[in-house]
């Protein structure tokens, strides 16, 4: 039997490599600082495998056909997008198959990959979180980006099957789940049905399987020129709003808000709030300690929320 340490959960930007704070004080640099403090609690807790939860953003999922949840269950590589970790990466096998067979047998048809790539979503925070340590993970992408979007309520209902998985999985161990992603930034749209997205990008976000590396490279400068502006629309009201809820442990007045209510006040990137939905879900423990930094030259309110005292 596995035994769940808890959750960690943390906000992801590329904007965390590609501009880095000089010093504590510079806009970051909390937040760095506080996701240093929790890779050294993680390390004296000395998991087994981590389980990974977050999303991708077009690197290795595409239109042509879009899974609202995604396991890998033997190799896992990273893409290596905005400074992220390339490469191989350690995959707990027995325990993802765990994972699946739990969760298919809860009623969740998730997809499933013998070779998956991940991107930043995962792999920033998988780094940050241990330290650039080799423990073994379970990647577990869900769509964020737009339709299929699995609700709040299901990605709850998925986080309790996800928990129930864990603890009766054969692969003996400590076990630590980490959600990444939120929390309030606003991107440009992902909805192919958006005649707002231009007709190159609507082509990318459905074919780019056929080069990923290219697309990517084409999109990278429209990511950097997003960055650097103190101006950038964060809804940091909304975001303490959120890590407040999930430290007394009640997701059910987020997921009222539906897809539409969470837009509206923490923007298309707040879909990936999510992970932290599903991973709080798993370990069923509210968050008792929790960092906040609004970084608008990041584009997005960076959170830390843990289930356990760091120190």
């Amino acid at each position: 039997m596995s035994e769940i340490l808890g959750l960690v959960a943390l906000s992801h930007s590329p904007f965390a490599t590609l501009l880095p704070p000089d010093g504590p004080e510079q806009p970051g640099g909390r937040f760095l600082a506080e996701a240093a403090r929790l890779s050294r609690t993680v390390a004296q807790l000395a998991p087994d495998a981590v389980v990974v939860i977050g999303p991708d953003h077009f690197h290795a999922n595409f239109y042509d056909a879009m899974p609202p949840f995604l396991i890998g269950v033997e190799h896992a590589v990273g893409f290596g997008d905005f400074g992220s970790r390339p490469g191989p990466l350690p995959v707990a096998g027995e325990l993802a198959w765990s994972a699946y067979d739990g969760l298919t047998r809860a009623g969740f048809d998730l997809s499933l990959s013998y070779s998956l790539t991940v991107d930043h979503g995962l792999v920033q925070s998988y780094e940050m979180v241990c330290g650039g340590t080799d423990i073994p993970m379970v990647p577990l992408v869900v769509n964020t980006a737009a339709p299929p979007l699995p609700t709040m309520e299901r990605c709850i209902g998925f986080g309790r099957a996800l928990g129930d998985a864990l603890r009766g999985s054969g692969a003996a161990g400590r076990v630590l789940v980490v959600a990444s992603g939120g929390l309030s930034h606003w991107l440009p749209t992902n909805d192919p049905r958006d005649p707002a997205m231009a007709e190159d990008r609507r082509h990318s976000v459905i074919h780019g399987r056929e080069d990923a590396q290219a697309f990517a490279a084409a999109r990278e400068p429209r990511v950097r020129a997003m960055g650097g502006d103190p101006h950038a629309h964060v809804n940091s009201a909304w975001d303490r709003w959120f890590l407040k809820q999930l430290g007394t442990g009640e997701s059910e007045p987020i997921a009222a808000l539906g897809d539409a209510g969470l837009e509206e006040l923490a923007g298309s990137g707040g879909h990936e709030v999510r992970t932290w939905l599903i991973g709080q879900a798993a370990v069923r423990t509210p968050l008792v300690w929790t960092s906040y930094e609004p970084v608008p030259e990041w584009i997005t309110g960076m959170g830390i929320g843990a289930t356990f005292e760091v120190r």
